[in-house]
């Protein structure tokens, strides 16, 4: 399977690469092993189209969005290092923060939005482990941040 043409399938652009936002790069490999600095829901254009914390300024179905679009931002920080998604051998792992009250015990659902967009797009190489955690805050008033990690060709 051709994952370009699988993001094509679903309708799914891959937007541009985003840009450090401090003293970081945004992936480093080391031997097949790709991890990603954490990654936000920023739009292409630079805006944020979901911020606040899940559950109290967004719904754990917009929290669900925000995540779909975080985990584009990773396939396209993935792209920019290997130049080809189709060299992606398995998705590892993901560990995720998401943005919301002390109380709030939803964040699998809210990374739902993110697991399930990867198993979309890579079937059973896009299933993966998974560590969801809430954050009392995040930069930039973000609703949840991922990190993720690739074994590549």
């Amino acid at each position: 399977m051709n994952i370009y043409d699988r993001l094509d399938e679903l309708n799914l652009t891959l937007p541009k690469a985003p840009e450090p936002a401090g003293l970081y790069i945004t992936s480093q490999t080391t031997g097949n092993l790709l991890y990603t600095s954490g990654q936000d829901c920023r739009a292409e254009n630079g805006e944020f189209p979901f911020t606040g914390k899940v559950g109290v300024d967004l719904s754990v179905e917009e929290g669900y969005e925000a995540a779909r679009l975080t985990a584009l931002n990773c396939l396209s920080v993935i792209e920019k290092e290997l130049g080809d998604l189709n060299r992606v051998k398995k998705i590892v792992k993901l560990l995720c923060f998401v943005n919301s009250k002390d109380d709030f015990i939803e964040q699998p659902s809210v990374m739902n939005g993110a697991s399930q967009l990867l198993i979309d797009v890579f079937g059973d190489v896009g299933k993966h482990a998974r560590t969801a955690v809430s954050a009392p805050s995040l930069p930039f008033n973000i609703p949840l941040e991922i990190e993720m990690i690739v074994e590549f060709e």
